[in-house]
């Protein structure tokens, strides 16, 4: 009995395992082909590059993700999944223990354009500097970090302090890598000034309320650690504004920098409410610098607009929401919810798919409930006053809509990045 029971532990025990193992395998196999069919393979900035031939399947950095069905084992191999939703926390690189991870921009697929940078985040024209999502940098502590050593590099570069009106650091973007960067440069010492084209917050501020914001613990210079998650977009612009508070950090909003020129030995900076010189310049700005336009005749009707702040406005409202992102559908569901609010969606293709999953099953509630009406495929031809022309199913709509919300994607702001000098590379899976 004794030799049985042995028996049974030495090979039920592995074969339990197994079968476990197994299924996990499965369904990680079944949740990437969705993915493919979908459209959610592939990454849209930073994320991680598997090599098989290194991976051991040990799961580690399937455990050490904090997302959900971002990374899983196929074949006892580490694979993306869900990739869209990767925010490059790098924690799975950190976990790996045999360095089968490597950190990578863009796919074979895909190109992302990244701006040559140095180890101080110098760009290639010597005094400006690059930290945050323009960088390829997502994810709110990454941009954090990266803004608060920036303007420690910055301080190291200046042997003394400015003086007769030019700024020691011009800091271009008030979102989570300009805020870092001015609370550093506080420390610092330096004569620094902060602009925003919006206000604090920067992109930020735009997202539809009660949007769900990704982050992870980070630490803000001379405010302290902050420990975050998964929170509403009001309650992080709340603690920007604590900062902002208990730290004395002023931001200079509404006052779009349009151009930085070299002048003489700093820079000279064009706004919309003057003229500024600085030493040293960081840019902390967004990839989408402009929203992207339809260009279609009737665009630029003052009831076309390209993001959604307060949907309570809209309440009793014909709306039509153009779009097949996460912006546009959280839009429309925002907009949804107001009372006697009719929201019409629509989309290019013939199913909306390149959305989270939480997204997918909110908008799918809200259709079956009947408060969004799909226009599927569907493209805006002209804009009107009181409507707008579609085609839809190889015919034209004329649909009435009080205001149209465009949400075709961003632009990088190329132009601005190449009057000033920044020279960019185009990354297809590279580190």
């Amino acid at each position: 009995m004794v030799y049985a029971g042995a028996g049974i532990i030495t090979i039920g025990i592995p074969l339990l395992y197994w079968f476990w193992h197994s299924r996990k395998n499965r369904n990680a196999k079944a949740k990437l082909d969705q993915a493919v069919a979908l459209g959610l393979d592939q990454p849209v900035s930073l994320h991680p590059r598997i090599d098989p031939n290194l991976c051991i399947g040990s799961g580690a950095c399937v455990q050490a993700c904090p997302e959900s069905d971002v990374l899983g084992l196929v074949d006892n191999r580490g694979v993306l999944i869900h990739a869209t939703q990767c925010v490059g926390h790098g924690l799975c690189q950190a976990a790996c223990p045999v360095q089968a991870i490597t950190l990578v921009f863009g796919t074979q697929k895909r190109g992302v354009d990244i701006p040559h940078l140095k180890g101080n985040f110098e760009t290639n024209v010597q005094g400006i500097y690059i930290a945050g999502e323009l960088g390829g940098m997502g994810l709110i502590s990454n941009a954090v970090r990266q803004g608060t050593e920036a303007a420690h590099f910055i301080a190291q570069s200046l042997d003394q302090r400015s003086g007769n009106g030019v700024l020691d650091l011009a800091i271009i973007g008030a979102g989570p890598a300009g805020i870092a960067a001015s609370l550093q440069a506080q420390i610092e010492g330096l004569k620094f000034m902060t602009f925003e084209q919006e206000e604090l917050g920067g992109a930020i501020v735009t997202y539809p309320r009660r949007k769900m914001v990704m982050a992870s613990p980070l630490e803000l210079p001379g405010y302290g650690k902050v420990r975050l998650r998964e929170i509403p977009k009001e309650s992080l612009l709340e603690l920007f504004q604590d900062v902002f508070t208990k730290t004395g950090l002023s931001v200079s909003a509404k006052n779009k920098v349009e151009d930085v020129s070299r002048h003489q030995d700093h820079f000279k900076l064009t706004a919309r409410q003057g003229e500024y010189y600085a030493r040293r310049v960081l840019l902390a700005i967004g990839r989408r610098g402009s929203p992207r336009k339809l260009d279609v005749p009737g665009e630029l009707s003052p009831k076309v607009a390209y993001r959604v702040i307060e949907p309570e406005k809209f309440a009793g409202l014909k709306i039509l929401v153009v779009g097949g992102g996460d912006s546009a559908v959280e839009a429309a569901l925002a907009l949804s919810e107001q009372p006697k609010t009719t929201v019409h969606l629509s989309y290019r293709q013939e199913k909306i798919f390149r959305i989270k999953e939480a997204n997918r099953r909110r908008l799918e509630a809200s259709l079956s409930a009947g408060r969004i009406t799909p226009i599927l495929p569907s493209e805006v031809l002209r804009i009107e006053p009181e409507r707008v022309l579609l085609a839809h199913l190889g015919k034209e709509m004329d649909l009435p809509i009080d205001y149209i919300f465009i949400f075709a994607g961003g632009e990088l702001p190329s132009q601005f990045l190449q009057k000033i000098g920044i020279e960019f590379t185009r990354k297809f899976g590279e580190a």
